[in-house]
């Protein structure tokens, strides 16, 4: 099964950490996390001596035979703590399956239970899950072009070919055809991350898995696939069901880093800007609200000064009617996953919200941070700008309900609005 180390977002990681059975992570682990930092421009780690600390970035990565889980916290209490480990594990896989990111039924109170159970080994399972339903339901077929020597003439001839190699086999014709076979792209990219997933799983129970699933596969050509297959595809009907495999294809053959080397240590990271992460968790929350008088949108923009824009994170208007006249009231929220030790807004992020009242004539702006504890602020008033309020405030809403992900969280947000 490998071996586990468990750590928290900006941790530090060294060569004498303690994996879960009690072995120290090693150099070679080390080298190998300062190598996939340095080929992705230093984004997800500092390098330090004999070891990494973690920044904003959460996930896991596998190397070879070990497996380091990055986990998020909204507070330093306890971070050795394996039920805090637990807690955070358990709200980051919920939090990804309401982003969209892996299927809500797989994240299951079952699969939950699993002790140790990774990422990866949650992604991988449903990898091949879907596999499984589409070779029971039959994979595609697809028209293809194929060169080769057929025994009757159809499609078009190559004269110099089939000088070459039939001059003395009459019967054969070199030509170009059309061949309706499995052998084609979705296909192949399955096949591949089958291939893949064979090489880097610790996990028995996956591998069997894998093996049955090629040995029930049709003959396909295994090819080497990189984005640009990727970029290539089209979706319709009939490629429909392929969607969830594709995209945890996609994850798996993107993320996949072999070893030039070869030996034990391919590698494979999957990992999450944990301010995007929060960011798009809080939107999808405030979408569940039950009130048909607001309205949600993500990710606005507006030109600010030349080529710059200005894109506060989430807008909610609300709409009520006075008389015959439609009246739209817009709040701005700017989400921040960071641990706010005292409850004073940042200069910089102030000015920032100022701008956002001023561009959405927003009466009130929000940063909205996570904590794990009650923390109640009050809004404070800019004193120039827009006439009538203006408003804007630090707001803290739990990330945790009794151990589990929040899931009130975006009635909690309204309700700091005072919307």
């Amino acid at each position: 099964m490998g071996r586990l180390i468990q750590v928290f977002e900006h941790d530090k990681l060294t060569s004498k950490s303690l994996c879960i059975k009690g072995e120290v992570l090693g150099d070679k682990i080390i080298d190998r996390l300062w190598q996939y930092n340095d080929s992705n421009k230093n984004i997800y780690f500092e390098a330090i001596r004999h070891g990494i600390k973690f920044k904003n970035y959460v996930g896991v990565i596998q190397i070879g035979g070990t497996t380091i889980e990055i986990l998020p916290k909204a507070d330093k209490l306890n971070t050795q703590s394996l039920t805090e480990k637990e807690n955070w594990h358990r709200v980051l896989l919920k939090m990804l399956a309401h982003c969209k990111k892996i299927k809500v039924n797989a994240v299951s109170e079952a699969s939950l239970k699993k002790k140790y159970q990774s990422l990866l080994d949650l992604y991988f399972e449903l990898f091949l899950s879907e596999v499984n339903q589409l070779l029971q339901q039959g994979l595609i077929k697809r028209y293809n072009q194929n060169n080769g020597n057929v025994l009757a003439l159809k499609g078009r001839l190559h004269f110099a070919k089939n000088i070459q190699q039939n001059v003395i086999r009459q019967e054969r014709f070199y030509t170009t055809h059309q061949v309706y076979d499995y052998n084609h792209l979705v296909n192949q990219i399955l096949y591949k991350a089958l291939k893949v997933l064979k090489i880097i799983s610790n996990n028995t129970y996956l591998i069997d898995g894998v093996n049955r699933l090629l040995s029930n596969f049709p003959e396909i050509k295994e090819v080497e696939i990189n984005k640009s297959h990727f970029d290539k595809l089209t979706s319709n009907r009939k490629t429909a069901p392929y969607n969830e495999a594709i995209k945890i294809a996609k994850m798996i053959l993107l993320n996949y880093s072999p070893d030039i080397k070869g030996g034990d240590e391919n590698m494979l990271a999957l990992l999450f800007d944990m301010n995007k992460l929060w960011e798009e968790y809080i939107y999808r929350m405030l979408l569940k609200v039950d009130d048909s008088s607001i309205k949600v949108s993500f990710q606005n923009r507006d030109k600010f000064w030349e080529n710059k824009i200005i894109k506060p994170d989430i807008v909610i208007t609300k709409t009520k009617w006075i008389e015959d006249e439609k009246i739209e009231t817009h709040y701005i929220i700017d989400t921040k996953w960071k641990v706010k030790e005292y409850a004073e807004p940042d200069d910089d992020d102030l000015k920032q919200m100022y701008v956002y009242n001023m561009y959405w004539e927003s009466e009130k702006s929000m940063l909205l941070y996570p904590t794990t504890k009650e923390l109640i602020t009050d809004f404070g008033k800019f004193h120039k700008g827009k006439e009538g309020d203006n408003f804007c405030k630090l707001g803290f809403v739990k990330v945790m309900n009794k151990r589990e992900l929040n899931m009130t969280i975006g009635g909690d947000i309204i309700a700091l609005l005072r919307i």
